[in-house]
C-alpha cells in the first residue's frame, strides 16, 4: 500500500472537539444510558440509609432478585422483513390515554430520597403524558401533586389504615382533586422485614448519628437540601419517629378484608384497581367483584420474601381474566425491553418504582425526565427490532420465558413424603 503524508485539511476534520458541558448535573445525566447508570449516580449522591431504603428488599432479597432475573431470562422472537420505522408507544388504560405503556408507581417517603420528591415525579409524568401514582405514604399532599400535574393523569394508591376515617378522608380528597384511578393495595397487612433499613438505623425522619454524619461528609448537598426545604409531611401519618417498619405496623391493619374493598368501591367514583395480587384465584375473585383492574405485584420484593414472581404469573392471569379487566404488572422492571415483554405477554400497562427513584436521586426532576427518556428509547428500539409498529401488534409469540425456577411435580413430593414416613 502506498503511503503519503496526511493532508492538513483531513487532520483538521478529525480534530473536532465536542463542546464542553459545564453543568455538572446535565453532564452526569447525559452520560447515563441505562437505569443502572442512574442507579450508580444515585448511590454516589445519596446517603446510604436513604439509598438502601429504595434499593433494598425484604429478608434475604430473594423475591427482588428473582423478579429482576425473570425479565433477563426471556428470549425475543423478531419478525424479519417487516419494517417498523415509526413505532406508536401510546395505549389506552383505565379509560384514558398514556403516551407510553408505563406509569410511575406509588413510592412512600419520596422526599427523603431527594427533596423535589413527588412534585418532580408528577411534573415529569405530566410532561411525558403518562400517569403518576401518589402513595398514601407520600411526602407531598394530594393537592400539591394536582398542582404539579394539573392537566395530566393522577392516580392515588390507598392503604386502609387502622383508623379507617383517615383512609376514607384520603379517598374523598383524591376524588375532589380529580384523580381518576384509585389503587387499593393489599399486600401490606404488616411491614416486611427490610434488613438494610434495620442495619442502617434508617428512621423517619432521619436521625443524625455518628454513622450518618460520616456517610454525609462526601454528600453535603443532600443534607443541605434536606435541612433547607420544608419539613416532611405525610398524607396519613400524624406522628413520626422510628423505623419504616415501626411506622407501617402502627398504621396498617392486618384485618382488612373484602368488606373494606366494598366500602372503598362505594366511596370512589373513578376506576378501582387492586394492587398486590399474587395468584390466579384471587385475580378471578376480584374481577368477579367488579374491580376495573389488578396489578400483579409482590411490592418490589419488599414484603414477603420468596413471593411469586409477577412476570411469571402474568400469562396465567391474562388467560383467566385478561378479557374482563385491565391486567397490569410491576416489580423488577428496569429496562424498556422488560416493558415490551410484559405487554407481549398480555399486560395492558406497567408501573416503575425503583427506576423512577434512581432517576430522582440522580438529578431531581431532570433525573426523572432522563429515566423516562431512557425507557422510551428502549421501548421504541425493541419494538422496531421486533418488527412491530404498535403495542397492539405485540403477541405472546414474540417472547419466550426461559425457566430457572421449575416447581417440583406434586407426585414427586408425595413420593418423597412416603419414602421418609
Amino acid at each position: 500500500m502506498n503511503r503519503q503524508l496526511p493532508k492538513p485539511s483531513e487532520v483538521l476534520e478529525l480534530l473536532q472537539f465536542k463542546k464542553p458541558e459545564f453543568n455538572g448535573k446535565k453532564r452526569r445525566l447525559d452520560a447515563a444510558l441505562t437505569t443502572q447508570d442512574l442507579r450508580r449516580i444515585a448511590k454516589r449522591r445519596t446517603p446510604a440509609a436513604a439509598f438502601d431504603y429504595t434499593d433494598g428488599g425484604a429478608e434475604g432479597e430473594i423475591s427482588m432478585r428473582r423478579a429482576r432475573q425473570a425479565f433477563e431470562d426471556i428470549e425475543f422472537h423478531p419478525d424479519i422483513l417487516k419494517p417498523a420505522q415509526h413505532v406508536d408507544t401510546s395505549t389506552e388504560v383505565l379509560g384514558g390515554l398514556s403516551a407510553l405503556p408505563f406509569g410511575i408507581a406509588p413510592t412512600g417517603f419520596t422526599r427523603l430520597m431527594q427533596t423535589e420528591g413527588e412534585v418532580a415525579g408528577a411534573g415529569a409524568a405530566g410532561a411525558a403524558g403518562i400517569p403518576f401514582t401518589l402513595s398514601t405514604l407520600g411526602t407531598t399532599s394530594i393537592e400539591q401533586v394536582k398542582a404539579a400535574n394539573p392537566g395530566g393523569r393522577n392516580w392515588f394508591q390507598l392503604y386502609v389504615m387502622r383508623e379507617r376515617e383517615i383512609s376514607y378522608g384520603l379517598v374523598e380528597r383524591a376524588a375532589r382533586a380529580g384523580f381518576d384511578t384509585l389503587m387499593f393495595t393489599v399486600d401490606v397487612p404488616v411491614a416486611g422485614f427490610r434488613m438494610r433499613d434495620k442495619r442502617n438505623g434508617f428512621s423517619i425522619p432521619p436521625q443524625l448519628t455518628a454513622g450518618t454524619v460520616m456517610n454525609a461528609i462526601p454528600r453535603p448537598w443532600w443534607w443541605m437540601d434536606f435541612l433547607t426545604t420544608p419539613k416532611l409531611e405525610f398524607a396519613s401519618l400524624s406522628s413520626t419517629g422510628g423505623t419504616v417498619g415501626d411506622l407501617l405496623n402502627s398504621a396498617m391493619d392486618p384485618t382488612i378484608s373484602y368488606e373494606d374493598l366494598e366500602i372503598i368501591r362505594q366511596l370512589w367514583p373513578g376506576k378501582l384497581v387492586v394492587k398486590g395480587v399474587q395468584n390466579v384465584p384471587d385475580a378471578v375473585k376480584l374481577i368477579d367483584r367488579g374491580v376495573d383492574g389488578i396489578v400483579l405485584s409482590n411490592h418490589g420484593g419488599r414484603q414477603l420474601d420468596r413471593a411469586p414472581v409477577p412476570f411469571h404469573l402474568l400469562p396465567q392471569v391474562v388467560r383467566e381474566v385478561g378479557r374482563d379487566a385491565t391486567v397490569m404488572i410491576d416489580t423488577g422492571i428496569m429496562n424498556g425491553a422488560d416493558i415490551v415483554a410484559a405487554v407481549a405477554l398480555g399486560a395492558k400497562f406497567t408501573l416503575v418504582g425503583r427506576a423512577y427513584l434512581y432517576g430522582l436521586m440522580a438529578g431531581g426532576r431532570d433525573g426523572v425526565d432522563r429515566m423516562i427518556e431512557i425507557l422510551r428509547s428502549e421501548i421504541e428500539r425493541t419494538m422496531s427490532l421486533l418488527g412491530v409498529s404498535s403495542l397492539d401488534e405485540l403477541e405472546p409469540r414474540h417472547v419466550t420465558q426461559l425457566s430457572r425456577l421449575v416447581p417440583i411435580p406434586e407426585g414427586h413430593v408425595a413420593l418423597a413424603e412416603h419414602l421418609t414416613s
